[in-house]
């Protein structure tokens, strides 16, 4: 029986527009929001889309970078000026799609650390215990050595694994081209070698 096209579908994607003025619209509730309102919907794991409401330009990623710079301006920031300035450094290069990736596990691998922590302490202490930032900052406060430890190792053997892909990468290009002469570079093993 096909379904009656009056029908309106939930789509599972709440989609805001953003019109020219800077104002964001949300379709769902026919009201404009703020940053602060789609902050919440990431906080909720909501699923959304922003778009642009000219060109359909999807636009989430900047807002979600909108997002990141004020609570970066805020009181206590994130990302120092340093790892930023690594960050910009890592753009253009062959390690730009590696390092998203990177962030991207790390960040999953984290959260998933405290929501086993939050869902351990729920069965502990029951749901009218204190709040699950309570507990992570008790964690972290307790743990944080050995965390930091933790993630030193795991940086280091990053590290080694790395110099082993590179090493590879280089033997790879030296026996790929072996035979080739360049100008300015002397033939390694060849049959002219001069002694």
């Amino acid at each position: 029986m096909a379904a009656n096209p009056e029908e309106k579908v939930e789509h599972p994607t709440r989609l805001i527009k953003k019109y020219p003025n800077r104002r964001l619209y949300d379709t769902k509730t026919s009201s404009y929001i703020t940053l602060a309102d789609v902050k919440q919907m990431v906080l909720k794991n909501e699923e959304f889309q922003v778009l642009d409401a000219k060109s359909n330009e999807d636009l989430s990623r900047q807002i979600l970078l909108q997002i990141i710079l004020e609570e970066e301006s805020g009181g206590m920031p994130m990302f120092s000026s340093d790892l930023l300035s690594q960050m910009i450094r890592s753009y253009g290069s062959a390690m730009q799609g590696f390092m998203g990736s990177y962030l991207e596990k790390n960040l999953e691998g984290f959260q998933q650390m405290q929501k086993a922590l939050q869902e351990q302490s729920q069965k502990l202490y029951g749901d009218g215990s204190k709040s699950s930032n309570e507990i992570w900052a008790q964690f972290m406060n307790m743990q944080g050595p050995a965390m930091q430890g933790l993630m030193q190792a795991y940086m280091e053997q990053s590290q080694k694994m790395f110099a082993q892909f590179q090493d590879q990468m280089q033997n790879q290009a030296r026996n790929m081209f072996t035979g080739f002469q360049f100008p300015g570079f002397p033939q390694q093993g060849g049959p002219d070698k001069k002694p």
